[in-house]
């Protein structure tokens, strides 16, 4: 464990790309089985505990310290992990810690009842930045600036195999990963994995720059499509299994039986899962009902079907169609379609085009008329490359709308921005009050940030824990993709993806969007 502190504590600390990968690399390289798979789970995400939860980390730590004193100092630092470290009052390093795996097991099989005295015992073992990395452990909440892109890129390093080969395996091998590390060592072959029983990695899309694209790109070299506002996923039909994936490769299948038991066909596809009757695509909000649910709901099933507008496909049976052009998959997906009729699939259409002034046009009816998010923009002869490619896939998303908001609360952040007041809830109003419309909190440079934090600290009126109320007078640019009707806020509304886009020092707060103004976007949605 003392190791994986100590690596912990070194990529927190490390701002730089290079030595975040140099660091992963040498403790890959040099920590052996099973605790550096488990460790490669951690900074990756893919391992939880069911019952070590920080509810259950808060509670160890109020039997031992003032409640008032442990919110004062989590307010001020602004990371539970690192406030506990520095709070715990029993002095550390008396004993040395179980290894990575001994303590995940210990995790995985206490009681529930014997957690607390699991963990305070721990705690008081355990040296200061032990303490942080047993909390960052247990909760899962890192926040490190480790992705894992980054830990594959590690392990390519260390290994001298490419990271597309990487990516092909990653979705099929299991905790600790000895098979994985095995082929990265040189002692045993790849794994053998079924394309029907893994998430393949997805092929993303770059923003179009509009002057310096556009500008150089043949449009007949092109196809388009509109850019759909659902989630991203995978489908997988093969042998009469059908799985279902998120973009990230989380197993959704169960959330979406509506789906997965009315597929039907050998294939891997790749699409759009969105809710509607008839293929009619409803908004997001709805979509959101069903979202970050494990089991779907009876009412949900009727009330928001779903259904996935496919735009391409890896798979057609048991033949591997990625290294294909873009055209050519794409007739394969259409002779697929025709063979095999669907009820909860649909062909996403191609856009007829010859100019991009005609495309931007198309682009601009699409949000106005029918609010499409975009367009895709693809290469013809574009091969399906995991990642995010240059030169390939484009997006060209509709331009933002845009309101002005008032500036309401202001909370602190995490990590790097624990000690600045860098999540922002702003409103509209509504008669003489304003009412929330939403969250932000990025779109704003750094000097930016600053300027905002000396604004809330000079401006506050109330503070509740990590969140202080302020002055109702500074207003706030707000660009937005979308509004839609939502009964989860006080305003009635909700905004699809809200970030900062200016802040109006000039503008008083009673010059500030309506409640009215905002029906325009939830109407136009």
């Amino acid at each position: 464990m003392k190791r994986f502190a100590q690596l912990l504590e070194l990529l927190a600390l490390t701002p730089s790309r290079n030595r975040k990968i140099e660091a992963l690399t040498n403790y890959f390289r040099e920590t052996p089985d099973p605790d550096r798979g488990f460790a490669l789970a951690v900074l990756t995400g893919a391992l939880t505990f069911k019952n070590v939860k920080p509810a259950v980390l808060r509670e160890v730590v109020l039997r031992e310290v003032d409640p008032y004193l442990f919110g004062l100092s989590y307010d001020y630092v602004g990371d539970l992990g690192e406030t506990i470290a520095l709070i715990w009052p029993h002095h550390g390093g008396t004993e040395d810690l179980p290894s990575l795996t001994d303590l995940i097991e210990l995790f995985n099989t206490t009681s529930k009842s014997e957690l607390p005295a699991l963990i305070a015992s721990l705690l008081t073992r355990a040296e200061i930045n032990e303490r942080w990395a047993l909390v960052k452990l247990a909760t899962g909440a890192l926040r490190i600036g480790i992705s894992a892109r980054l830990a594959k890129t590690a392990l390519a390093q260390m290994s001298g195999k490419d990271l597309q080969e990487i990516e092909e395996v990653w979705h099929g091998i299991t905790l600790p990963y000895s098979e994985l590390f095995a082929w990265l060592d040189g002692k045993a072959g790849r794994p053998d994995i079924d394309h029907a029983a893994r998430f393949h990695p997805l092929m993303l899309s770059n923003p179009i720059d509009e002057e310096k694209d556009i500008g150089k790109l043949a449009p007949a070299d092109f196809a388009a499509e509109w850019k759909w506002d659902g989630i991203r996923v995978q489908l997988i039909m093969s042998r009469g299994r059908v799985s279902l994936f998120s973009r990230t490769g989380d197993d959704i299948a169960e959330a979406f039986p509506d789906i997965v038991d009315n597929v039907f066909g050998e294939a891997v596809l790749d699409g759009e899962l969105l809710v509607g009757h008839d293929f009619e695509p409803a908004s997001f909000n709805d979509l959101q009902q069903r979202l970050n649910r494990k089991v779907a709901i009876g009412k949900h099933l009727s009330e928001f079907p779903a259904f996935i507008r496919v735009y391409d496909m890896l798979f057609d049976g048991s033949e591997d169609i990625r290294a294909l052009a873009w055209t050519e998959r794409r007739s394969h997906l259409e002779e697929w379609f025709a063979g095999n009729p669907q009820t909860r699939l649909d062909l996403s259409p191609v856009l007829g085009f010859e100019t991009w002034e005609e495309l931007a046009e198309l682009r601009r009816r699409g949000a106005d008329e029918h609010g499409h998010e975009g367009v895709m923009v693809k290469l013809r002869a574009a091969p399906y490359i995991p990642g995010r490619p240059k030169g390939y896939w484009y997006k060209w998303k509709r331009d933002p709308n845009v309101v002005d908001a008032v500036l309401m609360y202001a909370q602190r952040g995490h990590g790097k921005r624990s000690s600045f007041y860098s999540d922002f809830t702003f409103g509209v109003w509504k008669g003489n009050e304003i009412v929330p419309i939403g969250k932000a909190y990025f779109g704003f440079t750094d000097e930016e940030l600053k300027q905002l934090d000396r604004w809330v600290r000079a401006n506050t009126v109330q503070s509740f824990g990590p969140v202080r109320e302020v002055k109702k007078e500074l207003v706030l640019e707000i660009a937005f993709d979308s509004a839609q009707q939502s009964n989860r806020h006080k305003s009635g509304v909700a905004l699809r993806f809200p970030r900062i886009n200016r802040i109006r020092w000039d503008k008083p707060m009673n010059e500030a969007a309506t409640l009215e103004d905002m029906m325009v976007f939830v109407n136009a949605s």
